[in-house]
């Protein structure tokens, strides 16, 4: 009986009825069997058996038959809901992450690379009903994965996101963000959203980033931008280190060119945002899953199993044995 609800609990009222019934059995005892008068019993062996004591009792199973067809009428049930959802008007993203050298910078923890890796594989997990797409770009770009539904190959091409030494260094923002645009242009979804993610100024690739938020107008996409950084200076990667594992840092400014992200982001209707933290980064995110909702369209369905049967048997069965005692071991002969 786990998770039992009732439908009609209003039934349960009728318990009160039971101490009144105790009574009023109590009272007339004496006047439900028939008695006989007679001016002495002197003669009579003065001997109570135990069949006759138990006579009384009968009652019990009267009022145990009633507190069950009570139990019966509340209608007991289990219910199994499941449940269905469909995106109605789902959301197209495609993540376009800078890949240059300065992402290993210090000023986020362990490093931005990092830190936004795991952001953004947070971000996947929030949004479960939309089709998800990342970009990287240096000098140039290039596709880590196209715009699927598959969340665990989003997840896992961005914690394959890594410095590679073998592309050409610099930020190629327009690149990163015509790369974007082209897996987007052809999607039929009700909205098309790129997250251009960057931490410098523009300085490579050929295609001006002016140009490529003007495709992105042009095919109705939405583009967020996040300059990523702290303020003032910060630790950067120059050179690798003599054993050749890892590299070596050293004070820099920060430099990020705000004013053309803010740019990109008002020309195709979105907002830019600046990340000077791990937490602003997160917050960020949060912020953009916010403002991008998906419509989703959830039917339940109601497995009900009712439970009131077997109280109808039991109380059937109760007042069977009451009557069949009552009219064969208690039976009276007067």
């Amino acid at each position: 009986m786990e998770n039992v609800t009732f439908l009609n609990p209003e039934f349960f009222w009728l318990f009160l009825l039971l101490p009144v019934a105790i009574v009023w059995l109590f009272w007339k005892r004496k006047q439900q069997s028939a008695t006989l008068k007679i001016s002495s019993i002197s003669g009579f062996k003065n001997s109570k058996s135990f069949l006759a004591s138990l006579k009384p009792y009968l009652h019990v199973l009267r009022l145990l038959a009633l507190s069950s067809l009570i139990i019966a009428l509340a209608r007991p049930r289990t219910v199994d809901i499941s449940n269905q959802t469909k995106t109605t008007k789902g959301i197209d993203i495609v993540m376009a992450i800078d890949l240059s050298s300065s992402m290993l910078a210090k000023d986020l923890r362990p490093n931005r690379m990092e830190a936004l890796k795991e952001v953004a594989s947070n971000f996947v997990d929030a949004r479960p009903n939309d089709r998800i797409g990342v970009v990287v770009y240096t000098s140039e770009a290039y596709t880590k994965t196209p715009v699927t539904s598959d969340k665990a190959i989003v997840k896992e091409a961005i914690k394959d996101i890594k410095y590679n030494s073998a592309l050409q260094d610099g930020t190629g923002i327009g690149m990163g963000l015509t790369t974007a645009v082209n897996r987007l242009k052809d999607s039929k979804a009700k909205s098309k959203v790129i997250i251009l993610l960057t931490d410098g100024v523009n300085n490579a690739g050929f295609i001006e980033p002016e140009t490529a938020s003007e495709i992105a107008k042009e095919y109705g996409i939405k583009v967020y931008t996040i300059g990523l950084g702290s303020n003032g200076m910060a630790e950067f990667p120059y050179a690798y280190a003599p054993n050749g594992k890892g590299f070596l840092y050293k004070m820099m400014p920060v430099e990020i060119d705000e004013q053309l992200m803010k740019k990109i982001a008002k020309n195709t209707g979105g907002q830019y945002f600046r990340a000077n933290s791990n937490s602003k980064l997160e917050s960020i995110y949060k912020e953009i899953n916010k403002l991008e909702t998906t419509e989703i369209q959830e039917l339940k369905f109601y497995d009900y199993d009712e439970k009131y049967r077997p109280f109808v048997w039991i109380a059937g069965i109760l007042l069977l044995i009451e009557i069949l005692l009552r009219n064969t071991v208690f039976r009276s002969f007067i």
